[in-house]
């Protein structure tokens, strides 16, 4: 958390630095000000759709806070662990605090990313088509930008297809691969329990299967409402300086958000916020409003995160000490009382 909040605040600084204008903040026209608030409030309905997702792919089987406390878990992880790997593994375990077995627990979560990888689906056709018209990635990347951004694109496409044939169509290869990994000599003495909690995914991943098509429409709509929040927010932040191309500031969002995946620092930082820059600072028309723009939007899509993530983090962390607690607790009981017998 430590590095990740100092290579944010580097980045930060590096971009206010490079694009301050002394008298910038007398250009503020306060009536758009109130946008703020707005973004603030787009970013707890992120929240929202992210655990109502959470809940009903666990069948509604844990309740509202539950799922809320999954999802800022998840948030909080993902923003300092490199964006390569994200807030899923925490994920998982916070799902087990709550009552979901191990297996199950994976199952949501790699579920969870499916339908995050056919929301990449969606969006790749979408931006590659737009790019015919529009300028969606910015001239200053030049070819190597280009180039990057269709390796992203097809990188999504091929890792979703394989993700869906592993949970959809073979679930067994999935249990496969654990059951090869917990084979290597550091793991083998989890082996037992984690292959039989690999019965449980397969059998979870059966389930899903099962399921009806409206259930797959309905978490995919709620896994898309969570990432259009995320997509809006960049643009509200910076309609709430000064006006800007609307549509094009959607479109470079949208490229920006798939951009934001391989950045390999804990929760992007330090790259993120370079890619604002690039992305969004040529439709800035004030370039001294650019580091504004980058300060607020990470204030509120990571440093808040990481608040509030905190909270929920250690009320697990709480709640294992506690129960730590009371097995040692009954452990000495049950000593004390054999030594009486």
């Amino acid at each position: 958390m430590a590095l990740s909040i100092a290579l944010s605040l580097i980045s930060m600084g590096i971009v206010i630095y490079i694009t301050y204008t002394p008298g910038i903040l007398e250009h503020l026209a306060p009536k758009r000000l109130p946008g703020i608030f707005i973004a603030i409030g787009v970013m707890f309905l992120k929240i929202y759709f992210f655990a109502a997702k959470i809940r009903y792919l666990a069948d509604k089987t844990i309740n509202w806070m539950a799922s809320i406390r999954i999802a800022l878990t998840w948030d909080f992880a993902s923003a300092v662990t490199p964006s390569t790997i994200g807030g899923a593994p925490v994920a998982t375990y916070a799902m087990t605090r709550e009552g979901i077995k191990l297996g199950k627990s994976s199952a949501i979560v790699l579920y969870g990313v499916l339908l995050d990888q056919f929301w990449y689906a969606m969006a790749v056709p979408i931006l590659l088509v737009a790019s015919i018209y529009f300028n969606v990635i910015p001239d200053e990347t030049g070819m190597v930008g280009n180039v990057t951004m269709f390796v992203i694109y097809a990188g999504l496409l091929i890792y979703g297809g394989l993700l869906a044939y592993g949970l959809l169509v073979n679930p067994k290869a999935l249990k496969r691969i654990i059951e090869l990994v917990f084979r290597l000599p550091l793991l083998r003495k989890f082996a037992d329990k984690v292959n039989a909690e690999a019965d449980n995914l397969v059998d979870y991943s059966r389930e899903l299967r099962q399921k009806p098509m409206s259930f797959v429409v309905k978490a995919f709509l709620l896994s898309t409402m969570s990432w259009l929040c995320r997509v809006a927010l960049p643009v509200i932040v910076v309609l709430s300086l000064l006006p800007a191309n609307e549509f094009l500031l959607i479109l470079r969002s949208l490229a920006m958000n798939l951009a934001f995946l391989i950045v390999p620092t804990p929760g992007g930082s330090g790259g993120v916020e370079g890619l604002f820059a690039v992305f969004l600072g040529p439709l800035i028309e004030r370039s001294g409003f650019i580091g504004l723009a980058v300060f607020v939007w990470r204030i509120i899509t990571y440093y808040i995160s990481i608040g509030i993530g905190i909270f929920a983090m250690f009320w697990y962390v709480n709640r294992s000490v506690s129960s730590k607690l009371s097995e040692i607790n009954k452990d000495s009981e049950s000593r004390v009382d054999h030594g009486q017998d």
